[in-house]
């Protein structure tokens, strides 16, 4: 999404349930596009798909883009969570988890809080560019764009698999 607030162009991808390839994905959903305009990258959530850990930084250095993760609601942390689903294999999950930092209340000009992490880019420039793309709420245009596409696409991948 320009900072106009057009939409200049979609890509879809997957991650892996329980895997650890989110971040590889994100970072090839952005190399698809194929544009060198792109100024910054906004990912909803840091844990997707059952506790696919983005690496906020590594997506940072492989897009050579900042990176701003949001969340929306105040939380104690999933370790406890993590340890409960994977019994095995915990201790590779909670680095990655740990890897990742706190999270940094922002206060948009909406008036609404948000929780971000952010690689390449400081506080008050993620704000700024927060600011920019949050008309109303506390979603910024481009993450609720992108949840309205994958929930429009979402139908259609699961009827390819029957």
């Amino acid at each position: 999404m320009r900072s106009d607030r057009v939409v200049d162009g979609l890509a879809l991808g997957r991650t892996s349930v329980r895997g650890d390839d989110a971040s590889a994905s994100i970072a090839g959903l952005c190399h698809r596009l194929k544009r060198n305009d792109v100024n910054v990258l906004m990912v909803s959530g840091a844990i997707l798909s059952l506790y696919n850990i983005v690496d906020i930084d590594e997506l940072s250095r492989k897009t050579r883009l900042p990176v701003i993760c949001l969340t929306y609601k105040e939380t104690s942390g999933i370790e406890d969570s993590i340890r409960r689903h994977f019994p095995e294999g915990a201790e590779a999950k909670l680095e990655a988890y740990r890897k990742l930092g706190g999270r940094k209340k922002l206060r948009l000009k909406s008036g609404h809080l948000v929780f971000a992490r952010t690689a390449g880019l400081e506080q008050a420039e993620a704000k700024s560019v927060l600011d920019l793309f949050t008309l109303q709420g506390s979603i910024p245009e481009p993450i609720r764009v992108a949840q309205l596409l994958a929930r429009a696409a979402a139908p259609r991948r699961s009827s390819r698999r029957d």
